[in-house]
């Protein structure tokens, strides 16, 4: 039995217009249909072949339901992804930005992203790690109209230090910021928290938290 009702409670409790995204890795598809049938409609996925195993293609999945990949996206799984999801929320580089619009391009795919920004400069996580090159990256969406950025992606550095957390989810906001203000001034998403530090994310400004174990249980990394 999946958790979604308490937990998109609490979410609404601290800010009703936070945005939920239910992260299913290593979860069946059967746990994600019992979520949609309690309204749940934004999915996320970090890895491209469990999308591929696991969801139906996008035709054949229940209306309204909204896919994204979240996890790192390698440059030899962007063709095979982009007919699969609805949005790639971890787009960390300009080079993957290029080649996704060439893959979009040759598909005649306008596909949706999240610029990902790794926060806390942690070396095992991807992400843009200088804001300046985030901000370049930025400067040739005008070159890539299947492209369209939604807004930033983040997360938390490692552990539960609640001030590290803030620290890390206030510096994103100010990227957000920046970049709404100087660049694209059209992004709205800013996703930043998951089951362990949502809360400290909301209070930051994120307006999309990303919950898999909190709404489904602990992950079973044996399948």
């Amino acid at each position: 039995m999946v958790n979604l009702i308490k937990v998109r409670d609490e979410i609404k409790s601290l800010d009703n217009k936070v945005e939920l995204m239910a992260v299913s890795k290593t979860h069946p598809y059967s746990s994600i249909l019992e979520c949609y049938e309690l309204g749940q409609r934004l999915f996320g996925e970090n890895r491209y072949q469990e999308i591929a195993e696991k969801f139906p293609l996008p035709e054949n999945r229940p209306e309204g339901m909204y896919l994204a990949l979240i996890g790192h996206l390698q440059s030899n799984k962007v063709k095979k992804v982009l007919p699969l999801v609805d949005r790639i929320d971890s787009v960390d580089s300009v080079n993957l930005l290029l080649l996704i619009e060439k893959e979009a391009g040759k598909l005649n795919k306008n596909i949706d992203i999240l610029f990902e920004l790794n926060s806390s400069e942690e070396e095992q996580k991807s992400g843009f790690t200088d804001k300046e090159e985030l901000f370049k990256a930025a400067m040739l969406l005008k070159d890539c109209p299947h492209v369209n950025l939604k807004g930033l992606m983040t997360v938390g550095p490692l552990g539960s230090d609640r001030e590290k957390n803030i620290k890390a989810f206030t510096y994103t906001k100010a990227v957000f910021d920046e970049l709404k203000e100087k660049y694209v001034p059209t992004i709205s998403i800013l996703s930043m928290g998951m089951s362990g530090d949502w809360e400290e994310a909301i209070m930051c400004g994120s307006n999309m938290v990303r919950i898999g174990t909190a709404i489904f249980g602990e992950r079973n990394y044996n399948v």
